[in-house]
Parts: C-alpha cells; structure tokens; sequence
C-alpha cells in the first residue's frame, strides 16, 4: 500500500508459539462451547432443534458450501490485494483455506490469521505489509459486519419494537466514526510515530497505523470493503435459504442484523470457534422479530457443519498441496 510508514506489527511466527500453554486455552474454549450448549438444550428442547435442522435437504448444504468456499475465494483474493506483491493467488487461497482450519481450534482470536501470514511469509516480498495487510483485513472484516449489523437492524425494527430514533441515531454514529476514524488515522500517526509508551500505546499505535496505511489508499479501502461486505452478505444470504427451508418466520432484513451481531460477538476467543456462543446469541436477538429460538439454533448449528466442513476442506489441501514453509519444516524435522 504504497510508501505507508512501516512500523513493527510482524505477526508472530507459527512455529514458535508457546506449546504448553495451546492445550489449555483450547480446553478451555471446548469447556465454554460444551457449557454454552448444555445451557441451550436446557431451555430450547432438542427434539425441535433436530426437526428444524431435518427440514434442510443435503443439496441445499452442499449448495451452501460450495459458495461457502466461493465466498472465502474471494475474501483470499480481497486479502491479497492488502498483503502486497510477492504472493500468487493459489498460495494465497491455500493459506487462507488453512487459516479457516485453524480458526476452529486454535487459541486467539487470530489463530487463523497468523497462520495463513505465517504460510505465505515465504513468499512476500515485503514483511512488515504482510502483517499490516492482515491486520487490515481483519478490521474491514468487522467494521463491514457493524455496518451490515446496524443497516439490518433499521430495516427490520418494528413499532412495536420501540422508536427508531436511537438506532437511527446508532447508525448515523457508526458510519461517523468510520469516516472520522480514517480521516484522522494519518495525522494521528505521524503524531504517535514520535511518541513512546507501554504495550497499550503500541497496540493502539499500530491500529492507527493500519488505519492510515489504508487511509492513503482510498479506492484500495473502498474496494476491499466492498468485497468483505458483499461476501459477508452472501453468508446471511445462505442461512436465510435455511431458515425458509426449515419455515423460520421473520424478516430477511433481521437475519443481518442477527447474524452479523452474533458473528461480531463470536470473534471474542471464549469459545471453540465460536461454537454455542453464535447460536445463542443469534437465537435471543432474533426472538424479537417473531423467530422461533430452537429453529435458529438448528440453522446455526447447520451452518457450523458448513464451517467445519470447509476447515477440514482447508487441512486436507494443506495436506496435498503444502506450502514451502511447511516444507522446509518438514525438512529439516526430517533432518
């Protein structure tokens, strides 16, 4: 992204991470996701949430990974274009395909975007946009959710639900700050770039120095959030074919304030790849606008399927087609 100031925002190497410390947080995050359903299952008996998840024929699940994997095609290429020269599309697909593996277990909410960076670093011609690029991609990612979110929710509110007013205020606000924040990003950088301070300065540095990276390349900003919304509408657009499939009645326009809030809520690293916790929380802000809670718990449970098929699609092309680090790796194990 042109002549952007770098600063040190490396990923971490995957191959040197803490290996005593993988087997607990993962337990951890299972023990949420276990106890996160139990609580489910208490309340939303699972004899309605098996009959909803029935009503969804196998074609219409292969159909939804299918553009599942097309989607995240196209998210790969969207992060290659942030990641500067160097890496063809095939490596970057096959390391993207390899962070939707590690997204599902892995500790961190940014398991996965290590090691597709760390896959790829190999090949880059320039380290420090490698791990900028990424970064970058991450926060397009949630600040088009947000956006999704609060369109979603104005669309769909009901009188009944309330007045509008605060919401509407809500989104005026949100798409604000996002203005705001990219026309400050640059001077505020140059600011910090002179500046030095404990681990939250750095970290609040480097956001705003990926900010401004983007900053000085609008059309780039506004290409690659395009794509990150429109694959992320897609997304919704495959479970609300599951939820008239299995007759969920409420608004289409409510499944992407619901689904986008859930997922937002999901990124926290509390869970197994999001696992319960989506299903939960997209379960209680549907409820609202008339959806039954246990057919949209089957909806996400379903979409899990489609989640863990595509990551066990993602380990077996690492698999074939390893990447020359993991070659090297190997290598020198071999060694």
């Amino acid at each position: 992204m042109g002549g952007a100031r770098r600063m040190s925002v490396a990923a971490p190497p995957t191959d040197k991470l803490p290996a005593r410390k993988l087997p607990v947080i993962w337990l951890v995050r299972v023990g949420v996701s276990a106890v996160v359903l139990a609580l489910i299952f208490h309340f939303v008996p699972f004899k309605q949430v098996w009959a909803a998840a029935r009503a969804l024929s196998p074609a219409l699940w292969l159909a939804a990974l299918a553009l599942f994997l097309l989607g995240h095609a196209a998210a790969a290429a969207k992060w290659r274009l942030l990641i500067g020269p160097g890496i063809g599309f095939g490596a970057a697909f096959r390391a993207h395909l390899a962070g939707l593996a590690a997204n599902l277990a892995l500790p961190g909410v940014a398991g996965g975007d290590v090691v597709r960076a760390g896959l790829v670093m190999p090949q880059a011609q320039d380290k420090a946009q490698l791990a900028i690029g990424s970064v970058a991609d991450r926060l397009l990612d949630t600040v088009g959710l947000l956006l999704i979110a609060l369109v979603g929710a104005y669309v769909a509110w009901r009188p009944e639900l309330g007045d509008p007013q605060a919401l509407r205020l809500l989104m005026l606000a949100g798409v604000a700050a996002v203005i705001i924040g990219f026309a400050v990003a640059i001077p505020l950088d140059h600011a910090l770039a002179r500046r030095s301070g404990g681990k939250v300065f750095k970290l609040v540095a480097r956001i705003v120095a990926v900010l401004a990276d983007l900053a000085r390349t609008p059309g780039l900003l506004l290409a690659c959030l395009g794509i990150s919304m429109a694959v992320q509408c897609l997304f919704i657009l495959i479970n609300v074919a599951f939820a008239q499939a299995a007759h969920v009645e409420a608004p289409t326009a409510a499944w992407f304030y619901a689904w986008s809030t859930a997922k937002i809520i999901a990124i926290a690293p509390i869970s197994l790849g999001g696992l319960g916790v989506r299903e939960a929380s997209m379960a209680a802000l549907m409820k609202p606008f008339g959806a039954d809670p246990a057919q949209v718990v089957a909806i996400g449970l379903v979409w899990q399927t489609v989640l863990y098929a595509s990551g066990l699609i993602g380990f077996l092309v690492q698999l074939r087609w390893p990447s020359p680090k993991l070659k090297k790796l190997e290598q020198v194990h071999e060694g």
